[in-house]
């Protein structure tokens, strides 16, 4: 059978390949963008009273500046980590840890206060 291109000269019909090519791509992103628009964060999801309340306690003592939510589930592995589930809310105490190292943050869990990788944190 024959292409319906195929009597064309080489370069045209490598041209025609290449943008038929960049329109699918712009097609899939406007598609990605769209996707990711419509879906929301996995993190967005509601607070348990229970948490609720702990909320308000962090932010009456340390302020809503100061909060970030658990992007995904941590388990403390020294002395001084905490444990943490995702979607959690903790209040940040210091952007470092006792040896100045700024990928552990010191944070309050509404009562345990400990250790927490900065880059599983993120501003609520």
């Amino acid at each position: 059978p024959q292409l319906p291109h195929g009597h064309m000269p080489l370069p045209s019909f490598w041209k025609v390949v290449e943008e038929s090519l960049q329109q699918s791509g712009a097609q899939l992103c406007a598609f990605c963008q769209a996707f990711e628009t419509v879906t929301p964060s996995p993190g967005a999801q509601p607070l348990t009273p229970a948490e609720e309340r702990k909320v308000l306690s962090l932010v009456s003592k340390h302020g809503p500046d100061k909060l970030y939510q658990v992007t995904s589930n941590i388990s403390g592995s020294k002395d001084l980590d905490l444990t943490l589930l995702r979607g959690q809310i903790v209040a940040l105490l210091q952007g470092a840890d006792t040896k100045g190292n700024t990928s552990r943050w010191l944070v309050d869990a509404g009562g345990p206060r400990g250790f927490v990788p900065a880059a599983k944190l993120r501003p609520y």
